[in-house]
């Protein structure tokens, strides 16, 4: 059986797909930006329309129903915390050159505890 997480100096690991994984310890201030962009329902669902299809933030603010100064003030947070990044672009009819937003393709580990555990793939 290996080890699905770090130890405790190794601030990443690799996933099954060798993919990297951040792995925070909930006392990190990276948790702390991480969790505070997350608290809000416009923030997770911003978040989960990414993980579907990449989109524009007009195009997210259809989805989540709300104004484009709130997505754009979630995605820049989102983007702070390392969640969200700038895919590519596109352009609007009038001709105006738009950012596509999707997800980063790392996971994300927050340990809470004080880490005496050890934690472990189950296979």
């Amino acid at each position: 059986m290996s080890s699905l997480l770090p130890s405790d100096t190794d601030r990443g690991a690799v996933d099954e797909d060798g993919g990297e994984v951040r792995v925070l310890p909930l006392e990190d201030e990276e948790a702390a930006r991480l969790i505070n962009c997350l608290t809000t329902d416009t923030a997770r669902s911003t978040l989960t329309a990414l993980q579907r299809e990449s989109a524009t933030a007009s195009e997210l603010a259809d989805t989540v129903e709300t104004s484009l100064q709130n997505v754009r003030h979630h995605l820049q947070r989102l983007q702070d915390a390392g969640l969200v990044q700038v895919v590519g672009t596109r352009y609007s009819v009038k001709g105006r050159e738009m950012k596509v937003y999707g997800t980063t393709n790392e996971s994300l580990v927050v340990c809470v505890g004080n880490g005496s555990g050890r934690v472990r793939a189950v296979e």
